[in-house]
């Protein structure tokens, strides 16, 4: 008797996977601390910035008073820079190559290049995805966004410039560098010698000192020093320098903030100094 063939069962079928980009987070928040605090900061730090830029950038005044100029107005390329009247604070070193015919503000002329920088900088997307996007607010809590593309299509897909606005962002570190020499060797100061020191000296040298770390310190030169080596023994200097720029990379966040809030203050001080609400004498 042949025995009778029994049919192999056919494999059960495999569970399709579907990949997620985001977690699944049911609850609000996995979250018992108070994880709300750093972007509600964030919101108010970076908010209070936004609205004061804005404002001084169209104020058109009180921007220069000799020998200082606020960073918001570094370089002067406008013709009214120096047709303007400054009254006893002097007429702001300028290159007119935008013509008469430009009558607002000469700060919009240059204010894109710098924040353009920040804005794509990677620590600042951080700040302003988690603040004002809630993308999300922090980790393990639940984000109000349904879909998720990441930074691959319009308009996110423009902080990949970031790296132009860096070289862009150098070339502005090296212009405020030279107003901190100007703040100290007046050029029209023959009769003393030719030096000046006051404290909106300082002010513009601390300014430039952070703008020039901040800069150091971002991924971008990082990778720029370090990046596309196979071999950083046959590098000694750059090797070298990567490793400078690394140990500033870890404070990137601290450096961000440090000079976004005194590039504020330095054109603070100097607005007060040109209203005459704030003296600016010779120390030295």
């Amino acid at each position: 008797m042949v025995a009778p063939v029994v049919p192999t069962p056919a494999p059960a079928p495999k569970p399709e996977i579907k990949a997620n980009p985001r977690a699944a987070i049911a609850a609000k928040t996995l979250r018992n601390d108070r994880w709300w605090v750093s972007p509600a900061i964030s919101f108010a730090v970076l908010s209070a910035f936004v609205i004061y830029a804005t404002w001084a950038a169209f104020d058109n005044g009180n921007y220069y008073v000799k020998p200082y100029i606020s960073p918001f107005y570094s370089p002067c390329l406008a013709h009214i820079c120096g047709a303007a009247h400054h009254g006893n604070t002097g007429v702001p070193p300028h290159l007119s190559i935008f013509g008469a015919w430009w009558a607002i503000s000469p700060a919009i002329i240059i204010l894109i290049f710098p924040l353009g920088f920040r804005m794509t900088c990677y620590y600042y997307r951080r700040a302003y995805y988690r603040a004002f996007w809630m993308s999300p607010p922090a980790c393990a809590v639940a984000e109000p966004h349904k879909s998720y593309s990441g930074e691959t299509r319009f308009p996110l897909i423009m902080q990949n410039i970031h790296r132009y606005f860096f070289f862009a962002g150098l070339v502005f570190n090296v212009l405020l560098t030279y107003d901190a020499v100007v703040a100290f060797v007046e050029p029209r100061a023959a009769s003393y010698g030719g030096g000046y020191v006051g404290l909106g000296s300082f002010v513009l040298l601390i300014n430039a000192v952070l703008l020039w770390m901040y800069s150091a310190s971002c991924h971008s030169c990082r990778h720029i020093v370090g990046g596309r080596l196979k071999h950083f023994s046959k590098h000694p200097i750059r090797f070298k320098m990567w490793g400078v720029v690394s140990k500033l990379n870890t404070r990137h966040m601290q450096l961000a903030w440090t000079s976004l809030i005194f590039v504020a203050l330095t054109d603070v001080y100097v607005r007060l100094a040109a209203s005459g609400a704030l003296g600016h004498g010779r120390w030295i």
